[in-house]
């Protein structure tokens, strides 16, 4: 991308003047058609709840599990050795070892970045650690990030991280849970419109963790200063697209109303006062509303959730047609779910391509084919080819 254009980008994105959702949503009812020219390859089983990947510059792939291990897999075959040094993790429901992001300059310093749960059952917070790769070991880890307040029980961590044009670090962050479940004798889901709580939000910082200068709420009275975005439930999709310079994530709802936004800095996204969602107990809408003057409306609600999950736009060309859509994977659906989009970035069309298992991550490879990993006791790597001509090599 050019260097004007990365500019634009970061400026938009800073300021919070990127394209908004200003238009009606696409509904999706699940009537959704299955995607053709593709075919499913397994590249290795045996992971053991794995939910993030990053490739490295030697073409290996390092793949984090939720139980606290970080695993690599080189030429098509898993290590059979974790890779050392990682930080200790809550395992515990939604929480464990999550998301990993290398950093920008990865090729001269060899940093990575971890997301995990932290704490006890009963007392437990979001961190994101720095750490250096040294062969098959982390060494200089240090935690860079943490929410607060502290939340109890092991639902809504979030926890994507996305690095934007400028080098600064995105993090994900669910609200803390569902009902009864409660943080200053509120239920957690409120803390989403707090913006002196972490949680419920996208935060962003600086790869040491300090907080940009140009964050939107620097300064304000009350809030906290590593908050980009805010009104989130539980985004578990986070992608920055370099083709349309915006940020793309999706969340999910509660009994429905799992969304796709368009993020943009300093923005309200309106969890809970405004959503397609209904209470898991009563079944009855949490709220009345589905949109509101001053707060951002989804570009895609599912109607019924897909529990969305890792998220990507596709740039390659082993499918030329598929080039410019966002690909969302589903753990309740068990497929991937791609949304053709229009030259505005609009959704023109949806269709599934099916998995068969609880699909965590979803990302573009170094050679141009898409990466699925399986949410399963025994999850596996899946690589998404054309139907017709060469096998991959990569990972």
């Amino acid at each position: 991308m050019a260097a004007r254009s990365i500019l634009a980008m970061v400026l938009a994105l800073a300021l919070g003047t990127a394209a908004g959702g200003a238009e009606e949503p696409w509904i999706s009812d699940g009537n959704v058609g299955e995607a053709r020219g593709y075919r499913l390859e397994t590249v290795v089983s045996g992971l053991e709840h794995p939910w993030g990947m990053a490739w490295l510059p030697d073409g290996s792939l390092l793949v984090t599990e939720r139980p606290g291990r970080l695993r690599r897999v080189r030429d098509g075959v898993l290590a059979s050795a974790p890779i050392a040094g990682v930080p200790e993790v809550l395992a515990y429901k939604q929480g464990g070892l999550l998301d990993l992001a290398l950093d920008p300059a990865f090729a001269d310093n060899r940093r990575l970045y971890l997301s995990y749960a932290y704490g006890a059952p009963r007392a437990n917070r979001l961190r994101v650690a720095a750490a250096t790769l040294d062969g098959e070991r982390l060494e200089d880890l240090r935690v860079i990030l943490e929410t607060s307040p502290v939340k109890s029980d092991g639902q809504h961590f979030g926890s994507r991280l996305a690095f934007l044009p400028d080098g600064t670090l995105l993090v994900s962050v669910g609200d803390g849970g569902n009902p009864p479940l409660k943080v200053d004798g509120e239920l957690s889901r409120l803390q989403a419109q707090k913006l002196g709580s972490r949680l419920g939000k996208i935060l962003r910082v600086n790869t040491d963790g300090a907080i940009p200068a140009d964050n939107p709420f620097v300064g304000q009275a009350g809030a906290d200063p590593a908050v980009w975005s805010y009104g989130h439930r539980n985004i578990q999709g986070l992608t920055v697209d370099g083709l349309r310079e915006w940020v793309w994530a999706n969340e999910h709802g509660a009994r429905g109303g799992d969304e796709v936004n368009r993020i943009e800095g300093g923005m309200n996204y309106g969890w809970p006062l405004v959503t397609y969602s209904r209470d898991y107990v009563t079944r009855l809408p949490i709220s009345s509303e589905r949109s509101r003057p001053g707060m951002v409306d989804p570009v895609l609600v599912w109607k019924d959730s897909i529990a969305a999950s890792g998220f990507v736009v596709y740039t390659g060309e082993r499918f030329p047609e598929w080039r410019g859509d966002l690909f969302a994977g589903g753990l309740v659906a068990r497929e991937v779910r791609r949304l053709d989009l229009d030259e505005a970035g609009r959704v023109a069309g949806e269709e599934a391509i099916a998995i068969g298992a609880r699909v965590r991550d979803v990302r573009q490879g170094p050679d141009g084919l898409l990466y699925v990993l399986t949410d399963e006791d025994d999850g596996a790597l899946i690589r998404i080819l054309p139907d017709s001509g060469p096998a991959a090599g990569a990972s």
